[in-house]
C-alpha cells in the first residue's frame, strides 16, 4: 500500500481548549475510515481519547449512538460544548480510557490515542502533553486498546486505531491478531512534521525511530474485526 499525501483535518466551529487536542492529519484519516464503515442509526460507537469530539460528531452525524470518553476534563466539555453547538447527541464521559464504559460492548470503536515516542520516564498527568506522549516507544495506550478491543467489540464488531509508523503499526497488527481479531492496516499518509517531532528528533535519531534527514511522518490506520 502506498502511502498518500494528506491534509490536515479543518473541522468547522469545534471549541478547542487550551490542552485539548486540535483536529489534525491523524483526525482527518481516522475520519475517513470511519466512514468506510456501515454506519446506520443502529450502530453502536464508541470513541476513546475523543479530544475536541470531531470523529465522534462525524459518526453521530451518521446518525449513530455515539459514546465519546477521555480523560481530561476539559476535553470532556469541550466535546459536551461542540455537540451542542452541532446540534448532534453524544454520551460524553470522563474516564481512563475503557474505564468509563467497563462492561459495555460496541458495533464500531474509534481511536485516536496519544501515540508519540517520549524521552520522559513517566506519562505526562497534566498539561497538554498528555494528549500526545505515550511513553518511550510510543505505545502506552495503543497497546491498552489491543488488550482491552476483543471484549469492546460486539460479534461482527470493528476498531479502527490511528497512530504514527514511529511506533510500529506491524505490532499492533499482531497484537491484535494474537487476541483473535483479524486485523490489518487500510490506510497509510505521510505528514509533515509538527513541532513536537521536530523537537524530539535529535532524541528519536539516536532512538532509531527516524533518520536524521527525515522530515514526514507516516500515519496508519489498523482496522480489526471480531468474527
Amino acid at each position: 500500500m502506498v502511502a498518500q499525501t494528506l491534509m490536515p483535518a479543518r473541522p468547522a466551529l469545534l471549541l478547542r481548549p487550551p490542552g485539548v487536542y486540535a483536529p489534525q492529519w491523524d483526525t482527518g484519516l481516522l475520519a475517513r475510515a470511519l466512514y468506510r464503515e456501515a454506519v446506520t442509526s443502529g450502530t453502536d460507537v464508541l470513541d476513546l481519547g475523543t479530544g475536541t469530539g470531531a470523529v465522534a460528531l462525524q459518526a453521530a452525524l451518521l446518525g449513530a449512538r455515539v459514546t465519546a470518553v477521555d480523560i481530561s476534563r476539559r476535553a470532556v466539555f469541550a466535546t459536551r460544548v461542540n455537540a451542542l453547538l452541532a446540534r448532534q447527541r453524544l454520551r460524553v464521559r470522563r474516564g481512563d480510557l475503557t474505564s468509563a464504559v467497563t462492561g459495555q460492548s460496541y458495533d464500531l470503536v474509534v481511536s485516536n490515542p496519544p501515540y508519540v515516542p517520549s524521552p520522559a520516564g513517566r506519562l505526562p498527568r497534566r498539561g497538554a502533553a498528555r494528549a500526545w506522549d505515550a511513553g518511550s516507544d510510543g505505545r502506552a495506550f495503543v497497546d491498552r486498546i489491543c488488550e482491552a478491543a476483543p471484549t469492546m467489540l460486539r460479534p461482527g464488531g470493528v476498531l479502527l486505531i490511528v497512530h504514527s509508523g514511529l511506533c510500529g503499526p506491524d505490532t499492533t497488527v499482531r497484537r491484535l491478531t494474537e487476541r483473535g481479531l483479524h486485523a490489518s492496516i487500510t490506510d497509510r499518509a505521510l505528514v509533515p512534521h509538527g513541532p513536537v517531532l521536530r523537537s524530539r528528533m535529535p532524541w528519536l535519531v539516536r532512538q532509531g525511530l527516524a533518520g536524521a534527514d527525515d522530515s514526514r511522518e507516516e500515519l496508519v490506520v489498523v482496522r480489526a474485526e471480531r468474527r
